[in-house]
Parts: structure tokens; C-alpha cells; sequence
């Protein structure tokens, strides 16, 4: 699901604020890394260090290209959409492969809201009659094209509605959109708005558009955002042709994720539902996706001022406000019934910590085939668990419990995820030390974004898997890619002087959201991207044949990924010490506040950061004096003197949950962390700080002490707990 723009791998493209502007996010490797190798392994003693490295040595030279091959063929060989038949037999057939290679396997289910239209209409009714087709068309080179079942272009949790009424052209529809619509003396009360994808998350679109009154809402796919102005496309290029549509959720997930009729709760059998007319998050008014080659007609036909230049997409026409005499009647239904949900979920028992919980997962429901979002991570994940079914095999015994699930109903609303954490949500909250999420996989240069507690954990790894095209480690090709993409020396310095690349806060968009944000559970995520093109993104045209021509055509960014997550979970699963690493969180706490102090800068009054900096700066101290005891004892004779380890990890894996809030962010309290959330406006896009950010943002100046102090609190309870840590450590 996630995607801004044009693909899901962008939410993973990290801001050029903290310099991680290396495209989608992906990730490979194939068997050690060429001369890059770690000489030691953190949280690992010497001695350990050695096993440790023999089993991953092992685990990196079982995942084949073919086989992810192979599995891409079978589960995106029909449409599989949450409620279709085929979702059910791709949930058995992921199940019986996992009880094949010897895990532990069964399937969880849910019942969620989940809405397929009855009836679309867009129609321009002056100043003459045109009807979009609402239709992807048959292509002879891609024979998936023309399956049945296929679910017809649609917004999910959209309005039902018949409306008929002037349309305005918004450019994005973001909030800043209408500030200029508002210069110009344009009113979209009472009108229907045409806004193009990209800019923000599609479902901030007809939120902000019903905000300003709007009766109902268009999103169309502009060529120069996601078609022919960025190359050939589909069939001859990877980009979105002439009628590509991108369906896609608009349920207000800035609110909360999850089945709409349940927040909170877990959608089981018989749990208590609220009526749908009371859900914060299904959208008011009727929205639905067009091609670019039905917007062309509609835009065509409008009339007032010329669209400021930035707001000009690449159809050949003047772009032109409205409203007038441009009509256009808009007509949505919905089915809103409830589907069952079919999350896969395998288990191998720690052979020492049972207790201690290694999450990993990618979703295999999709719009229609899915291939590239969500099959090519999901493949990598599985030859990550058959790597793993052989290991136990040849006698390899995880410390700790990994789970593997392969979630349903992501598309939609992060559905399967999201309900199996409200459901386990207690036990999670004990027990779970990080989430690993994996989505889309392409081919290029490692993406990764996460909980900063895990920064260097996440680098650390990727020095040991070689990247299959370039004779380096994939670590070395992403930061040659980020040096080549810097804009100024001064970013470049920082990208070769500082120890660690920096990882992108995350948003959401993805399975990783209720475990980090609303659970507090540190979390990853992973893959592979930015040397392909994509402009299939949730549509019919996202097929074996589109990404076995345009996309990781040899699969072996996908075996890389398979590497590289499995790398991962073995140290998370086996570490001695928990590799958890807390000077880049402090440093990144730093870097946000530095943000919020330029943002703040415009403000009616000078607003007092000193509070904010002083618990940062406590967070700082905490952070060395743990580095620094840990550097003491990580050798072979210190950690064979830890007599705590157990209550040393619990302290490491729960400091995240320290930065959270029971009260949860304003207007939103199923939001719980207090540095990392979607943001209210931007939907996919990371908030960081995101109370206090949002607040300034807001022009909301009375709520920005009190943010702050919320913040502050939550970095000196992090910093005392790591203080409990490092006492451990000093005594032993």
C-alpha cells in the first residue's frame, strides 16, 4: 500500500533533511559482501560471533532466484483481493509451504468492513458529453490483463453518493492547495474536485477537499507525475499508459488503521461493532480513481485562471482553475459487507528466550495480481523462512521465538496486521522486541527506515551482503548512491563522514504501523529499489509479465533481500546482547529538534525549545555512558561474566516503548509514539515530533508547550531506562 507517488516503494524514500534521498526502498545482497565483511558482530561475544557467522554463511546460500520466480507466478497468477477466492488459496499456499520447510503454521482470521462498488459514474454533462470509461483495456503483450475477477478501478471506504456539480481543479489537494485556490478567489462549497495523485497520500485528497466543502472528489494519474513524461509506457516501458488507473484506500488512516467497524479491538468473531455512519475514518462524500485518459476531457472543458505553473501537468492543454462550465456528475456505491481475512503466521520456539518475540512480515493480498506490490517481497520472505526450515535441519536452534506472517487486508486499511496487534496487543507489549516489514522489492540500492534504536544494527548487517550487481557490499553501493545524489557539499560531507547512513523515520503505508506506532515496538523496514521504472502501481498491469520485463527481472535483488532480512532476524534471534544502539537515536532527536526550531522560527512569538533540548541532551549522556559500558564488555570474557542478561534485554527491547504515549497524539489517539507518525496532512509521509511539529504546522500555538513537554517526559524516561541498562552492564 505504500505509495505517494507512483509507487509504493516511495514512502521508503527518506527526506533530503536527513539525507537519505536514495529511491524507493529495497534490498539485496547475495552471500557475503566482497571484502566488506564485519570482523565482529554486535551483541555477539568472539566466540559466539564465529557460530553466529557459519549459520548465516549457511542461511545466505539457500534462497534461489528460481524459486522466487516460481512462487511470483503462483500467487500473482490470478487477481487476489481481500474477499476473493484466490486470497484464500493464497493463504493456504503460503501455509503449506511453511509447514514443508518445518515451521510451526496455522492461519489466524478476521472479519473487517471491506466495500467493492456496485456503481461508478463520471460523466462531463456540459459543455458537451463525454463518459469515462472507468476501464483499464486488454493488452495482448500481458495476458493477466484480461482475467476475470479483476476489481474495477475504485477508492475503497469512499462516500456512497450521486452528486452533479461545477468542478475545480486543486492540483495535489493538500492543504496548501486550497491556501492558493483561496488567492485566486476560488471557492470549491458545493463543487466537485479533480486533484492528480501525488503530493501527499491519495486519502488526504477528498478529506481536505470535504473540509472546504466539496460534494465529492476525482484522483487522476497526470503523465508527468506517473506516465509517458516520465518514459515509454506499458506495454513498451514500465510506466502507466493511456487508461492506467491506481486504485487504491482513501479510509482517513492519519486517524487510525485497521478495520473501520473495530478501532482499537480485534475484528474476531463477535466482537463488538459501531455502526457504520459512526466511523471517523470511511471517507463523507463519493471519491473515485480515473485514468489520465479520462481526466483529459473533464480538464479540458474548464475554464477561469490559468493553474499556476507548478500545478501544470504534462497533458497537452492549458491547465486552467474552473470552476465552469465544466459539469460533471459523479455517481458511487458501495457493497459494505464483511470479509474474512486470512493472516499466515509461523512460529519457530527460542530454544532460551520463547518469551522474547522476532516479528517479520509482508502482506500477500493485493488490488488485482500484485506482482511487484506486494509478491516481490513477499517471495523474499519466504525463501527467508525455507532458508531458515533448513537450518533447523542442520541443528540450528534460535534463541529467541520468530514469527513470520504473511498478512492479509493490507491493502485496504493495513487490515491483517493491524488486527492481529489489537488482538494481541497485551502480549505484544511484553514480549515482542522488533518488527521487520517487508512490501515492494525492485531493483538498485538498499532502502531501509526504521526506529533509530536499531540505525546501526540495520547498517551493520548490510556491510555483509554483497550486492549482486556491483562487486561491493550493498551498504558501499547505497552510500556511493547517496554521495552521487547529495545536492550540496554539505550533505555529502555528512554521508561520508558520519559512522552510520541515516534510516527514514517512519510513516506509514505499511505493516510496521501498528507495532511501532501504536504498540511501541521497534521496527523495520527493508528492500530494494530506484534503478527500475514503475508505473503499474494498483493496477491490472502490475503482473508476472510487467515485472519479470521491467522490474528485478533475474530476481536477484529478491534472493538479496531474502539475505539481507534474514541476516537480521538470526542476530535479533541469537544475540547475546541485544543489538540495540541508542547515540544515533539521540543524535536523530537532535536533527528533529534542529528542524522544529527553523519551522518555528515564523511563529507569532519565540517559542522556548530549552525544555526539549535539555531532555535531548539527557538522552545524549544516557546514550554514551551505555555505548561506552557495552564497548567493555562485548568482548568474549565480558559477556560470559553477564549474570542478567535476561532482564538486560528486556530493558533494551521495551526502551521504545517508553516513547510513547497512553494518551495517545491529538485528534488521534490510536497514534501512541510520540517521534515517528503518519502525518495528519500527508497521510503516508512521516511527522517527526509529530505533536509538536504539527502543532507549529497548525498555527495551534497553545498546544505547542504542552507537545513539548509530553516529548520531553518520554526522552527522559527513555534515558533512565537506558541508565538501568547500563548499570548492568557496569557491575558485571
Amino acid at each position: 500500500m505504500i505509495r505517494v507517488l507512483p509507487r509504493k516503494a516511495i514512502t521508503f524514500i527518506c527526506c533530503l533533511s536527513v539525507f537519505v534521498a536514495i529511491l524507493s526502498p529495497i534490498v539485496r545482497g547475495s552471500g557475503p559482501a566482497t571484502g566488506a565483511k564485519s570482523k565482529s558482530i554486535r551483541g555477539f561475544s568472539d566466540n559466539q560471533a564465529s557460530a553466529e557467522s557459519d549459520w548465516e554463511t549457511k542461511m545466505r546460500a539457500v534462497p534461489k532466484p528460481d524459486l522466487l520466480r516460481e512462487y511470483m507466478k503462483r500467487i500473482a497468477g490470478q487477481p487476489h483481493n481481500v474477499g476473493s477466492d484466490y486470497d484464500r488459496q493464497n493463504a493456504e499456499f503460503i501455509l503449506g509451504k511453511f509447514k514443508e520447510w518445518g515451521l510451526d503454521a496455522h492461519i489466524e482470521n478476521f472479519d473487517v468492513l471491506f466495500p467493492t462498488p456496485k456503481e461508478r459514474v463520471v460523466e462531463l454533462v456540459e459543455p458537451e458529453h463525454f463518459v469515462a470509461q472507468l476501464k483499464e483495456p486488454v493488452l495482448a503483450e500481458d495476458p493477466d490483463s484480461g482475467q476475470a475477477n479483476q476489481l474495477p478501478t475504485y477508492n475503497a471506504y469512499s462516500g456512497d453518493g450521486d452528486v452533479t456539480a461545477g468542478l475545480v481543479y486543486v492540483n495535489y489537494g493538500v492543504p496548501a492547495d486550497y491556501e492558493q485556490l483561496a488567492k485566486l478567489g476560488i471557492d470549491v462549497k458545493g463543487k466537485i474536485v479533480i486533484a492528480r495523485y501525488g503530493g501527499s497520500w491519495r486519502g488526504i485528497k477528498p478529506k481536505v477537499a470535504y473540509e472546504h466543502g466539496a460534494l465529492g472528489c476525482l484522483i487522476y494519474s497526470d503523465p508527468k507525475d506517473d506516465g509517458y513524461f516520465q518514459g515509454d509506457v506499458y506495454p513498451k516501458g514500465p510506466y502507466r499508459p493511456w487508461q492506467g488507473v491506481q486504485r487504491g484506500s482513501v479510509m482517513d488512516m492519519p486517524i487510525h488503521p485497521g478495520d473501520p467497524l473495530t478501532p482499537g479491538i480485534g475484528a474476531v468473531k463477535g466482537a463488538p461493532r459501531i455502526r457504520r455512519e459512526d466511523s471517523d475514518v470511511i471517507m463523507k462524500i463519493p471519491v473515485l480513481p480515473i485514468s489520465y485518459g479520462d481526466a483529459l476531457p473533464l480538464l479540458k472543458a474548464l475554464d477561469g485562471p490559468v493553474a499556476p505553473e507548478p500545478w501544470r501537468g504534462a497533458l497537452g492543454i492549458t491547465y486552467h482553475v474552473g470552476p465552469g462550465p465544466a459539469l460533471v456528475h459523479l455517481k458511487a456505491n458501495f457493497d459494505w459487507s464483511l470479509h474474512t481475512l486470512y493472516d499466515v503466521i509461523a512460529t519457530i520456539p527460542g530454544s532460551q528466550y520463547p518469551d522474547q518475540w522476532v516479528i517479520e512480515g509482508n502482506h500477500h493480498d493485493a488490488w488485482v495480481n500484485g506482482a511487484d506490490d506486494p509478491v516481490s517481497g513477499l517471495v523474499a520472505e519466504m525463501e527467508e523462512a525455507r532458508a531458515f526450515g533448513e537450518l533447523l535441519r542442520q541443528g540450528w536452534h534460535p534463541k529467541r521465538t520468530i514469527i513470520i506472517c504473511a498478512w492479509d487486508g493490507e491493502e485496504p486499511a493495513l487490515l491483517g496486521s493491524t488486527e492481529w496487534v489489537e488482538t494481541h496487543a497485551d502480549e505484544l507489549s511484553r514480549k515482542a522486541v522488533a518488527y521487520l516489514n517487508t512490501d515492494s522489492n525492485n531493483k538498485g540500492y538498499l532502502g531501509i527506515e526504521g526506529s533509530h534504536t536499531l540505525e546501526r544494527f540495520m547498517n551493520e548487517a548490510a556491510h555483509d551482503i554483497a550486492d549482486p550487481k556491483r562487486n561491493k557490499s550493498i551498504w558501499d553501493a547505497s552510500r556511493d548512491r547517496r554521495i552521487e545524489q547529495a545536492r550540496t557539499e554539505e550533505q555529502k560531507k555528512e554521508i561520508k563522514d558520519r559512522q552510520d547512513l541515516r534510516i527514514g523515520a517512519m510513516g506509514s503505508g505499511s505493516d510496521y504501523s501498528p507495532f511501532i506506532q501504536h504498540v511501541g515496538i521497534a521496527s523495520m523496514n527493508s528492500g530494494f529499489g530506484g534503478d527500475g521504472g514503475g508505473g503499474v502501481y494498483h493496477s491490472i498491469y502490475d503482473s508476472f509479465a510487467w515485472y519479470t520485463r521491467f522490474a528485478d527481472t533475474d530476481f536477484e535483488y529478491g534472493r538479496a533481500l531474502a539475505q539481507y532480512d534474514g541476516t537480521l532476524m538470526m542476530r535479533l534471534a541469537d544475540a547475546e546482547i541485544l543489538p540495540f544502539e541508542f547515540t544515533d537515536l539521540a543524535d536523530t532527536v537532535n536533527m528533529y529538534i534542529g528542524e522544529l526550531e527553523k519551522l518555528a522560527a515564523k511563529a507569532p512569538s519565540k517559542i522556548d525549545f530549552s525544555s526539549l533540548s535539555s531532555s535531548a541532551q539527557v538522552l545524549a549522556a544516557s546514550a554514551k555512558r551505555y555505548n561506552d559500558a557495552f564497548d567493555k564488555v562485548k568482548g568474549a570474557s565480558g559477556m560470559d561474566r553477564l549474570k542478567d542478561a535476561a532482564r538486560l534485554n528486556e530493558l533494551l527491547y521495551t526502551t521504545e516503548r517508553r516513547l510513547t504515549s497512553d494518551q495517545g497524539l491529538p485528534k488521534r489517539p490510536w497514534y501512541r509514539h510520540l517521534l515517528y507518525a503518519p502525518g495528519f496532512y500527508t497521510g503516508y509521509g512521516v511527522k517527526t515530533v509529530p505533536g509538536v511539529r504539527e502543532a507549529i504546522e497548525q498555527k495551534e500555538w497553545d498546544q505547542v508547550a504542552p507537545q513539548m513537554e509530553r516529548v520531553s517526559q518520554a526522552l527522559k524516561a527513555t534515558a533512565a531506562q537506558i541508565d538501568q541498562a547500563t548499570k548492568i552492564l557496569e557491575v558485571e
